[in-house]
């Protein structure tokens, strides 16, 4: 049986990310795992992130229905820098034993699986994977990118991108980069995919 290759799909805010994992998961049927958007439903579907966040933040952090308070839980996370560490190491354990389980029932017919992940080497979630994938592109076309997509202004982006590794840290640390600037995205993706498939 040949083993299920994990890959990770990661790059800055505005870098285009998103738009490769839809375009591996939709033209070469790879299933892509989303950990922004599953942290999101397990933060309201986990008991354990429900208690947890709980203890720490008071019982006003979860409404009647048990749906996360966004702005309860903004109001502690400015309120102290160690705060969002706190949460992450709530929050980040459980997503990643939800891809690890996601991953397991995929692998039955998939011989790649994929993550999304924005902050991929700071959650340590690149330990969970076989290989990693990097989308990047020019600051100022991520900063454009960013604000046309978010309808926010560039000082907020740039707060949000200082907060994230750099483009070229995250490019080292990757086993592959894609790059996002103009140039054409589907030889790109090709190519790894087919050094993906040759590794299994």
């Amino acid at each position: 049986m040949r083993k299920t290759v994990r890959v990770a799909i990661t790059g800055g805010i505005g870098s285009g990310k998103s738009y490769v994992s839809q375009l591996i998961s939709k033209q070469y049927g790879i299933p892509v795992y989303n950990c922004d958007n599953e942290a999101k439903r397990l933060n309201n579907e986990s008991e354990e992130i429900r208690q947890k966040i709980t203890e720490l933040v008071g019982a006003d952090a979860y409404d009647a229905n048990g749906i996360l308070q966004k702005q309860v839980l903004a109001q502690y996370l400015f309120a102290n820098t160690q705060n969002a560490k706190r949460i992450n190491d709530i929050i980040h354990p459980v997503v990643a034993r939800d891809f690890e389980e996601w991953g397991s029932r995929q692998a039955q017919e998939a011989g790649i699986v994929a993550m999304e992940c924005a902050i991929l080497f700071e959650s340590g979630f690149d330990k969970l994977v076989d290989y990693t994938i990097c989308v990047s592109a020019p600051q100022q076309l991520c900063l454009e990118r960013a604000m046309q997509r978010d309808k926010t202004d560039a000082e907020a982006i740039r707060r949000r991108m200082k907060q994230q590794l750099s483009d070229k840290t995250r490019s080292q640390k990757s086993d592959f980069v894609i790059l996002n600037d103009g140039r054409e995205l589907q030889p790109q993706i090709e190519s790894i995919i087919k050094q993906l498939n040759n590794i299994k």
